[in-house]
């Protein structure tokens, strides 16, 4: 065996062991692993306690499958149809998200001076909500029959179809394409979307009968090279590889879509760790001290934008305030598509470095701190506060002079006794 093929199986080896006791560790404490891949990534990075210089190459390729895989997997959780009618349903909540919780991002890259590309990056890590952290965060708190939790799915699914049209414009105004590119690489992304939501929902039957559930291999083998080869197009297309695989999820019901789930959620917690410790890999730590008093007040305004997103969006739904303090706070992690974004950015020329550092510690601080707040409505101090304060009527003042009248009428003369 060549000597470069076994120091990349030692480090690879290595890594991915760890990630595994980091994964257990997390579980321990009922914590996202994110921040501890990310963590890791940091250690063996550029810059890093032990950089990792031949399975850079693997960890590249990984986190790029890695991030197919996530939206893979997050399209086959809804059907065609489910996704027009939340977006019909959801819309105005949608519309009040991207401003709430886009513009301070945006506002914030302006202010540090990094122009208007940057700040349409920055715009979108803090405006999106980590699906993978939030749905462990419910599964774990028990919420998921909970009455809050329909209206908290409903935003997040409105922001990943937000991310179908904002990933190809980003994609687009990172390659420097301009105005004009960007428009066009966002008229074919709708093109795309509104032909595979008609064909899902005309012809998700016939689909997902051309692809066998009864051989799991077969099924296997089917649905990641689908998704490989669409994703691959499109990026070819410059729409979005993610986008891509999201779509194909999306064209995909039924059993099949049930045991394709099944099947490729294993090879999505692989690759996706992978995706988490290569960000990590690529960011400087050096560069972390400087950003982390801003990620910090970064942090803290789109936390409690986003609370007031989920918020009101129960409020909407004639939630109790309980359960629209549970929905709000539940919403508060940022994590998969944050790093997506910044990662993007941080491969192009002419972004500021410090950008992708911001984005790590941002992420690291949402990602620990949200499922913690998430907690937060269970307490019974917290119980207490929300409870409405009896309100105690001060009797009406009465004269002296009035008493002391009314009691001389009231009170029997002595003689007449």
């Amino acid at each position: 065996m060549h000597e470069s093929t076994t120091v990349l199986l030692i480090e690879v080896g290595a890594l991915m062991f760890l990630l595994g006791l980091l994964g257990r560790l997390s579980r321990r404490f009922g914590i996202s692993p994110i921040p501890l891949y990310l963590l890791a990534g940091l250690a063996f990075g550029h810059g890093g306690l032990l950089p990792l210089n031949a399975s850079e190459e693997f960890f590249s390729v990984g986190a790029e499958i890695g991030v197919i895989l996530l939206l893979v997997l997050l399209g086959l959780e809804y059907s065609a149809a489910e996704l027009v009618g939340n977006l019909r349903a959801a819309a105005p909540i949608g519309l009040l998200d991207a401003v709430l919780n886009a513009l301070p991002g945006a506002a914030f890259a302006l202010l540090l001076g990094w122009g208007w590309v940057a700040a349409v990056v920055l715009a979108g890590v803090t405006w999106v909500t980590s699906s993978g952290v939030v749905a462990k965060v419910l599964a774990d708190l028990g919420r998921l029959g909970n009455r809050e939790t329909p209206v908290v799915l409903s935003v997040l699914v409105m922001e990943d179809l937000a991310m179908a049209l904002y990933l190809p414009l980003l994609t687009a105004l990172l390659a420097g394409t301009g105005l004009l590119g960007g428009g066009i690489a966002l008229g074919i992304a709708v093109l795309a979307v509104t032909v595979v939501l008609v064909v899902a929902i005309r012809f998700g039957g016939w689909i997902s009968k051309a692809i066998s559930a009864r051989d799991p291999e077969a099924l296997l083998l089917g649905i990641f090279g689908l998704t490989l080869l669409v994703a691959g197009v499109a990026a070819q297309l410059k729409v979005s590889a993610a986008v891509g695989a999201f779509l194909v999820g999306i064209a995909v019901s039924g059993p099949v879509a049930h045991h394709a789930t099944r099947l490729l959620s294993p090879l999505r917690d692989i690759f996706a760790a992978v995706f988490f410790v290569f960000f990590g890999l690529t960011t400087d730590p050096a560069h972390l001290p400087p950003v982390l008093l801003p990620a910090i007040g970064l942090a803290v305004v789109t936390m409690a934008t986003k609370t007031l997103t989920g918020y009101l969006a129960a409020r909407r739904a004639g939630i109790a305030v309980r359960g629209r303090w549970r929905a709000g706070l539940a919403l508060t992690p940022r994590g998969e598509f944050s790093i997506v974004i910044a990662g993007l950015a941080v491969a192009t020329p002419g972004i500021n470095p410090e950008l992708g550092a911001l984005a790590t510690a941002y992420v690291l601080i949402t990602v620990v701190v949200g499922p913690i707040i998430a907690r937060l409505p269970d307490f019974e101090w917290f119980k207490a506060l929300l409870q409405p304060r009896p309100t105690v009527v001060a009797p009406a003042p009465v004269r002296v002079a009035e008493a002391q009248g009314a009691l001389t009428q009231h009170t029997p003369d002595a003689t007449s006794q």
